[in-house]
């Protein structure tokens, strides 16, 4: 009895030596980093088993936590995969169903006048003010939220969704030496590399919000590893670094016959001039990443913060023929290397180190499970299709004994998917695909006209199709508008202020 006192009361002693060196308290919710990059493909990193790619500080988070293997976008696209990550609802939902080319910034906004691409600009139109953002919630939970990067989900200039703190560009993609920077409402050229403009920003805020006292929910979202890539794009040194690449991880095929002019294509030399300076991008991101985890070191912080990285969608450079994400071709695709993402979770002393989890997780996945790790309260608009993985951060080995099903959509084409099989479904007329994936992880042999197949994928769209009515809105269905992968000017369905939405049909690669 004597001994199991004395080491009660060592216990309570430690206990009480933690609290009052502020290491513990059972109160206290963890502040969060979320890192958000653009068009980086799963298999893009050094840690997912790319050895051309230097990713050093992408390793070091999956090496203190956890990369998951299977972690898919709502839409292989930017504005309705980032409006899915947001308010956890797929594009049928939210109505944000291309990359938006207007309702970014006013027309008449004098520092645009005279630069191309801001022809589609009308009037700001807040996309998915109609819903709850997981970051609404945050801020109704204490949270001072803040966002350093790319928005492209409407109205660029004004803080929405509980953001305290705006620092974003005025379109989705802009040039990397010349970004059109929004910051305190104003839009300004700045003749800076935006991948360092983004870091800088975001360590800047981190150490603000480290000296506030509440906890804090950071967004750095950065437009690396878009489209240019061409050599004036990104600086010598990290090109430098990719000049002897012999470019082994990614396959070297002729042009994809359904190829279209989204995205920057080519064989031969231009071929490796392209993947130099994506990969350059790449590891230009991974470094002010690096500086962002040195600095939550500097600060003491990494037992109190829950650091979470993963891109907007896939990206195929070279995967089946194909240069870009979903719409690389016409009609979109719905390849695993364009709708799988990278995602990496750490959390010093909460989240098992230098793990791979093998189940099956969405975009929108990401709310119920902040609201699940967080215990936030508040009402939420919106019906949520997605599950929790928290009990995947806790236990990254443990089978996932559900029925898993992860939908994809981009306008008229959706996707379902499990671990064995994948339906692609092309509305109204197709073509559409079913793939074996247990045995065709590469999506080669199209089984849908196969009859032997035909339950198979009759089974996957009646599925499929009860989720799209159980978490749709049928005035904002995207089967019903005409999305070809050309962008998107304003809103659609019930919000609809334009007779023309979307852009004409892509031109077909040469």
């Amino acid at each position: 009895r004597r001994q199991a006192s004395d080491v009660y009361k060592r216990q309570a002693y430690l206990f009480w030596k933690c609290v009052k060196e502020r290491d513990y308290d059972m109160n206290k919710k963890p502040n969060i980093i979320f890192i958000l990059t653009d068009d980086q493909g799963a298999w893009a990193m050094h840690c997912a088993g790319n050895g051309d790619v230097h990713t050093p500080n992408l390793d070091r988070i999956a090496a203190q936590g956890i990369r998951f293997n299977n972690f898919f976008c709502a839409s292989p696209v930017c504005s309705p995969a980032r409006a899915s990550i947001l308010t956890g609802t797929i594009p049928s939902c939210h109505g944000v169903q291309d990359w938006l080319s207007g309702g970014n910034l006013p027309a008449d906004l004098k520092q645009i006048q005279g630069h191309p691409g801001y022809e589609k600009e009308t009037i700001p139109f807040q996309y998915t003010q109609h819903l709850t953002a997981y970051t609404d919630l945050l801020k109704e939970n204490g949270y001072y939220c803040a966002l350093s990067g790319k928005w492209h989900l409407g109205d660029s200039l004004t803080p929405q969704h509980g953001f305290s703190e705006w620092y974003t560009i005025g379109r989705g993609g802009c040039a990397y030496f010349q970004p059109d920077i929004v910051e305190n409402g104003k839009l300004e050229f700045k003749d800076s590399y935006v991948t360092d403009l983004i870091g800088e920003n975001a360590r800047k805020t981190l150490k603000m919000l480290a000296e506030g006292g509440a906890p804090f929910y950071l967004s750095v979202h950065f437009t690396a590893p878009h489209s240019p890539w061409d050599e004036k794009d990104h600086p010598k040194e990290y090109l430098d670094l990719y000049r002897d690449c012999t470019f082994e991880a990614t396959p070297d095929l002729p042009i994809h016959p359904n190829q279209v002019k989204t995205c920057p294509y080519g064989t031969g030399e231009r071929r490796k001039e392209l993947l130099r300076g994506y990969y350059a991008a790449i590891t230009a991101m991974d470094n002010q990443v690096g500086l962002i985890l040195d600095l939550l070191d500097e600060l003491s912080l990494q037992q109190d913060t829950l650091i979470m990285f993963t891109s907007d969608n896939g990206m195929n450079l070279g995967q089946h023929g194909i240069w870009g994400k979903g719409n690389g071709t016409y009609p979109q695709n719905m390849y695993d290397s364009s709708v799988k993402v990278p995602f990496l979770a750490s959390w010093k002393g909460h989240i098992p180190e230098n793990q791979v989890c093998e189940a099956m997780c969405s975009h929108y996945d990401i709310f119920p499970t902040f609201m699940e790790l967080l215990q936030l309260s508040g009402n939420v608009k919106q019906k949520l299709p997605g599950r929790s993985f928290v009990k995947w951060l806790e236990h990254p080995q443990e089978k996932d004994e559900r029925s898993i099903v992860i939908v994809d959509e981009y306008g008229p084409v959706r996707m379902v998917r499990n671990h064995d099989w994948k339906l692609v479904q092309r509305y109204p007329e197709g073509p559409n695909e079913l793939y074996h994936l247990s045995q065709d992880p590469d999506e080669e042999v199209n089984l849908y006209e196969m009859s032997r197949y035909e339950e198979q994928a009759l089974r996957m769209r009646k599925q499929m199709e009860h989720i799209f009515v159980e978490y749709g809105d049928p005035e904002l269905d995207g089967t019903k508008e005409s999305v070809h992968g050309t962008g998107q000017f304003g809103p659609v369905g019930k919000f609809s202020v334009n007779t023309t939405r979307f852009e004409g049909v892509p031109d077909k690669a040469d």
